[in-house]
């Protein structure tokens, strides 16, 4: 398996831009880590999109937030581990659950929030007499085996919790300073990377919410949802039974946005504050509930980190891949039930080889969309149309937004040892294999955005995502009524010798004010605490307020306008730039994303 972050240097070439710039200075011993160890070398640059799904980690600190201020009578103050259940037994729509206070945290894992037979719509949960113990991450939807653990690096850095697979994994899991006060907090609802194939609400450290909680005064909420074949076979070419079968795990997560508009109140959280946020297949999740109209009114703010999905399935292939599939398994379409007692190994290998078959008529077709096979699917009914594809959704015009990237996502030299400090005649050969006679034309955009870019930048710096980014942003802003700001994360980590710079992932513990907890992806330094906590600051301040301006130190965050692409660039400087790269969007925009991987 070849893993999707669930679940992308600022200092380079920003001296000449004139605007306002906020330097962190401060400097701390890091934590000593393990150099990289010496593995293979670079092959063809066509292999890195799938070498690159390695790199999937996460991190999670606990750190309080300056200038953040916790209401008077909360725990948030206290360090002592509470486990009695008197102390956090709360009353939900299916009966009383009794979690932990940690740090002053109230802490709750493994709630149900749904039910569901296989490839059927999710229910509300069986309701249970008693105190039911939610201290302990419920199930993860079964998937294949982790790649990333072949890699010691990858391994090391990310951290990952697998957790245990169960097909009855519909399970949330809340933080919140307080239950006993009047007030009720923003409410931040995590969705995990992983593609829509992969992942966890609990894999790795950074989706602890207890800093948020703590420092920030939010309510965290994170969910494990159906995945892969289990959440994505379209079978309702079998029959009215299984016509949501495509989306159903979509529905999971609309689901769990149901449960918490009924069910937030009980752990100090505004039903009517909801802030949807993800990474990677995570931000293609947000992207989807955006179009989607049973999610319509459950959320009222957005953020996509690393994950702007513009187009998704249709049904005319996601039907092939069902079709397929069945008959892989011999299944006859008047028996088309036993596909729910198939073991799950079984199923998910054959509905992979279908996924294969079906990509190439795709293909020849000149299908484009960013993720082909398990993803949701366009089918006219619960999803309407593609999210974002020639205009931004009706249904949340009025939906504010935080969109951004990293700016080395996948990158190429993580992986490829051979690529570290490359010369430019080597560059050029790999470029000229890549973009042929259009290779200056690509030289020549990517060096008006960063003048300052080495030749192993070249094929580090994203060109993938950040258009797919820039491209949502400017939809949303001429369709919408809302505001959107746009962000690219440019801090390089010192760990393994800063072989991962800005890679995939790397936001997400600076996102969620957890720096220090996973330090072995951020090393840990005080210049990444106190970069971390401007970010989360940011964040739960647009959580709380629709607008992310105010965090300490953070330069005005201008929102996006028509004609000036405003970008916040997060890294050792923290800079706002307009138009940074215009000239490389608008190359990229002649080269359409291609079906992943």
């Amino acid at each position: 398996m070849l893993d999707f972050c669930s679940p992308y240097l600022c200092n380079v070439g920003l001296g000449s831009v004139r605007s306002s710039t906020t330097t962190i200075t401060k400097q701390a011993p890091t934590m000593s880590m393990t150099a990289l160890s010496n593995t293979s070398g670079f092959k063809t640059l066509t292999l890195a999109s799938a070498i690159f799904l390695l790199m999937l980690g996460a991190t999670v600190s606990v750190s309080s937030c300056k200038g953040c201020q916790v209401p008077q009578g909360s725990a948030a103050s206290s360090t002592e581990l509470i486990t009695d259940a008197a102390s956090s037994t709360i009353r939900i729509s299916s009966g009383r659950i009794a979690g932990y206070i940690d740090g002053g945290v109230y802490i709750y894992k493994g709630i149900p929030y749904a039910k569901a037979e296989r490839f059927a719509p999710p229910q509300s949960p069986d309701p249970w007499e008693g105190v039911r113990s939610c201290r302990a991450y419920g199930p993860v939807c079964p998937q294949v085996e982790r790649s990333g653990w072949q890699s010691d690096e990858s391994a090391f850095s990310s951290a990952w919790n697998d957790g245990f697979p169960g097909e009855d994994c519909m399970r949330v899991n809340v933080w919140t300073p307080s239950i006993k006060d009047g007030p009720k907090r923003p409410v931040m609802v995590w969705l995990h990377g992983g593609g829509f194939e992969t992942g966890s609400g609990q894999e790795w450290p950074s989706y602890d919410g207890r800093s948020l909680a703590a420092g920030h005064d939010v309510v965290v909420v994170t969910l494990n949802h159906r995945l892969n074949v289990l959440g994505f076979l379209d079978l309702s070419a079998f029959g009215d039974k299984y016509r949501s079968s495509g989306n159903v795990g979509m529905m999971d997560i609309v689901k769990a946005l149901e449960w918490v508009r009924d069910n937030i109140s009980a752990f100090g959280g505004d039903p009517s504050n909801v802030t949807i946020f993800g990474q990677s297949g995570g931000g293609g999740k947000v992207s989807t509930l955006l179009a989607t109209p049973s999610a319509q009114g459950l959320f009222h703010k957005a953020i996509v980190q690393s994950g702007s999905q513009l187009r998704v399935m249709e049904q005319k292939y996601s039907r092939m891949i069902g079709s397929a599939t069945v008959r892989a398994l011999g299944i006859s379409p008047s028996s088309i039930d036993d596909i729910k007692t198939v073991p799950y190994k079984d199923l998910l290998e054959a509905g992979n080889k279908a996924i294969e078959q079906v990509k190439a008529l795709a293909r020849a077709d000149s299908f484009e969309t960013f993720i082909f096979g398990w993803a949701p699917t366009v089918d006219g009914e619960w999803l309407p149309a593609h999210p974002f594809d020639g205009k931004a959704p009706e249904l949340s015009k009025d939906i504010p937004m935080i969109i951004g990237t990293t700016l080395t996502e996948f990158c190429p030299s993580a992986y490829f040892p051979s690529l570290r400090g490359i010369s430019k005649e080597q560059v050029d050969g790999i470029l000229e294999g890549k973009w042929g006679e259009r290779k200056d034309g690509f030289t020549k955009a990517l060096r008006s955005a960063y003048p300052g870019a080495t030749p192993q930048d070249f094929l580090d710096y994203d060109v993938t995502f950040r258009p797919m980014a820039a491209r949502q942003a400017s939809l949303k802003v001429r369709d919408g009524n809302a505001p959107v700001w746009n962000y690219i994360f440019s801090w390089e980590s010192p760990v393994l010798d800063g072989v991962l710079r800005s890679s995939h992932c790397m936001e997400i513990p600076f996102v969620f004010d957890n720096v220090a907890l996973h330090n072995t992806i951020t090393g840990g330094g005080e210049q990444a605490i106190e970069l971390g906590k401007m970010i989360s600051t940011a964040w739960t301040l647009f959580a709380r307020t629709g607008d992310p301006n105010g965090a300490p130190g953070l330069p005005e965050w201008k929102k996006v306008e028509a004609g000036h692409d405003y970008v916040m660039y997060f890294g050792k400087r923290v800079t706002l730039r307009d138009n940074p790269d215009s000239a490389l969007l608008e190359f990229l925009s002649n080269y359409p994303y291609s079906i992943f991987p």
